[in-house]
């Protein structure tokens, strides 16, 4: 969805997003973030100034083993700090994932051998 008089388009959400993404990672070679796509079902009023990125972290709760342990999710925060109407902030978090670093690339993890077959001695 993009842009229209009164609403501000998911597109250009995600955009922000990924164009904040790549800017961190040229930041922190090695980091390989990046961007998902925002809830759809999210609707903001259009924003009368740049939108801005930020990292932002969300905190929820678990039960693990009987236990409630407090955990916490990275995302990207697209700020708007100006709506047109009603003239208000908002914020729309945009999730993120950690790529898998490529084989052959100067990383520490490395493929494995999947010419040996589990207990045959090679032959």
């Amino acid at each position: 969805m993009r842009s229209n008089d009164a609403v501000h388009g998911l597109y250009e959400i995600r955009e922000e997003a990924r164009r904040f993404m790549v800017q961190e990672n040229s930041t922190h070679p090695g980091s390989e973030w990046e961007a998902g796509d925002p809830n759809l079902k999210v609707l903001v009023p259009r924003c009368a100034v740049p939108l801005k990125a930020r990292w932002h972290e969300i905190w929820f709760d678990v039960v693990r083993g009987g236990e409630l342990v407090r955990r916490s999710r990275r995302v990207i925060a697209v700020v708007c700090a100006q709506a047109v109407s009603p003239p208000k902030t908002w914020d729309v978090h945009v999730p993120v994932d950690q790529r898998r670093p490529t084989y052959g690339s100067a990383n520490k993890y490395k493929p494995l051998n999947s010419s040996k077959k589990s207990g045959s001695n090679g032959e």
